[in-house]
């Protein structure tokens, strides 16, 4: 009876591994809660988020998720942020726009569509900035550049991330009845789950341009897809 319940509650095993990795994610999700309640600092606190569930992927799953958590935050704060705070101006200047278009009426409601393709477009690049800015090591602009590249790489893909990060968010907001069931939901893991999503997605096309999580240098230049230069594939992780 004992080798029977060690081997269910083991590290090791499927349950072991599953409440591993449930424990990280719940801790990270934790981390991004507190971190982002200043709002500013929310554009760094996912990509500290994001770091955890792309070092969990890419690991055995045995991590701390607070230590990691602060690498991100720590390592892209800079570029997270000037992000982050430009994404909320255009956001802010966005939506008085709309409401001045549907104001006005005529023909200037129109103009309100080239803003919704705008958003869009910004929700996309949004949604592979901050796992690109986790994954890699480099300069805002060059982070944007990659972020293009690997939207282009799988356009259809692109789509469904934008969906999974916005789908479970706008699904909250109109079902205001069970708002406290979500803020439970979003509070302990809910933000974890839409990373970790994405995460499985790009894991894939990111580990093609990072080297071993023992190793500090890059890949070797053969082993490269020429899209990226040696500046953008710096290793973070």
């Amino acid at each position: 009876m004992k080798g029977i319940i060690y081997r269910i509650f083991n590290n090791d095993s499927v349950f072991g591994q599953i409440m591993t990795r449930l424990w990280v994610m719940i801790g990270a999700n934790l981390m991004f809660v507190i971190f982002s309640l200043p709002v500013i600092t929310l554009g760094p606190a996912l990509a500290g988020l994001y770091h955890v569930m792309l070092r969990t992927l890419r690991s055995d799953g045995e991590i701390s998720p607070i230590r990691e958590f602060w690498k991100g935050f720590t390592g892209s704060f800079r570029q997270a942020l000037a992000y982050w705070a430009a994404l909320l101006v255009l956001v802010i200047l966005g939506l008085l726009d709309i409401r001045f278009c549907i104001y006005m009426g005529g023909v200037l409601t129109w103009f309100r569509y080239g803003i919704y393709v705008i958003g869009g477009i910004l929700l996309i690049l949004t949604s592979f900035l901050y796992p690109v800015m986790a994954a890699f090591e480099d300069t805002l602009p060059g982070l944007i550049r990659n972020a293009f590249f690997f939207i282009g790489k799988n356009p259809v893909r692109a789509l469904l991330i934008a969906f999974v990060n916005a789908g479970p968010l706008v699904w909250t907001y109109m079902d205001l009845q069970h708002l406290p069931l979500y803020s439970f939901l979003w509070t302990a893991i809910g933000f974890s789950a839409v990373a970790m999503t994405v995460s499985s997605l790009l894991i894939k096309d990111f580990s093609k341009y990072l080297p071993a999580l023992d190793e500090d240098a890059p890949l070797p230049r053969e082993e490269k897809e020429p899209d990226l230069s040696d500046e953008q594939i710096r290793h973070l992780l």
